[in-house]
């Protein structure tokens, strides 16, 4: 593993419009190929924390990916560095058909027809989904439209995902197929969930998150124990 990460974040803080202190002095890094998973109870700050990666949150603080800060000017590019998977595929998916949705990026950030639609054929068959690519998102069942957001992002050929508790909606051979795919990624990643079994089955580190701080990081089971810890939807 490399010793340079590719995301660094120091002493980020962040307060929401109502007062409440959503983040609180959070320091973090990311190295090269590592799967880091963030746990703690809702509310604890780990969604607010990961939406401030690609500046879709501006708090107080120092945060770099891939050697960018994460500044208006650099926006653009931190975008392509860093893909985010949202919660909710339909956030992501809105396009006529499948291979559109796939297709978007890369033509809204100016590539050339040729090289957009290699990008999404290459994305939608490493996800199993090029046979659906002429298929309405919205026909799609949970986990392939998972698929397809995922597919999305890869097109953008990014060094970093980021997923926001990606097995809801989930059963559990869709859950299955998601965490195979994801552990044949090479991009560095950082999960987001409640599901301590997705956990234990990707992660190579974890953090706890805890009233807006990192509270603790360690293996999956380190944090689980130490903090008595277990979902009642895990």
């Amino acid at each position: 593993m490399s010793d340079i990460p590719l995301i660094e974040v120091d002493d980020l803080r962040f307060r929401y419009e109502d007062g409440t202190q959503a983040l609180d002095g959070v320091s973090f890094r990311l190295y090269p190929r590592e799967c880091v998973t963030l746990l703690g109870p809702n509310g604890s700050g780990k969604t607010t924390f990961a939406l401030h990666l690609n500046g879709l949150l501006s708090g107080e603080g120092r945060i770099s990916v891939c050697g960018l800060p994460v500044e208006r000017r650099n926006l653009s590019e931190v975008r392509r560095k860093i893909g985010m998977v949202f919660q909710d595929s339909d956030e992501q998916l809105f396009m006529p058909s499948v291979e559109e949705d796939v297709l978007f990026g890369p033509l809204n950030m100016g590539m050339p027809a040729v090289e957009a639609e290699r990008r999404a054929r290459e994305a939608l068959e490493k996800v199993g989904m090029w046979a659906a690519r002429a298929r309405a998102p919205y026909h799609l069942s949970a986990g392939e439209k998972r698929r397809v957001a995922i597919a999305g992002v890869l097109a953008m050929e990014p060094e970093i995902l980021v997923l926001d508790e990606p097995t809801t909606y989930l059963d559990p051979p869709g859950q299955g197929d998601l965490c195979r795919l994801l552990a044949s990624l090479p991009q560095a990643k950082i999960l987001i969930t409640h599901d301590t079994d997705f956990a234990h089955a990707l992660a190579t580190r974890a953090v706890f998150f805890l009233k807006g701080k990192i509270a603790a990081e360690g293996s999956v089971d380190h944090l689980l124990s130490r903090f008595n810890w277990r979902p009642r939807f895990a």
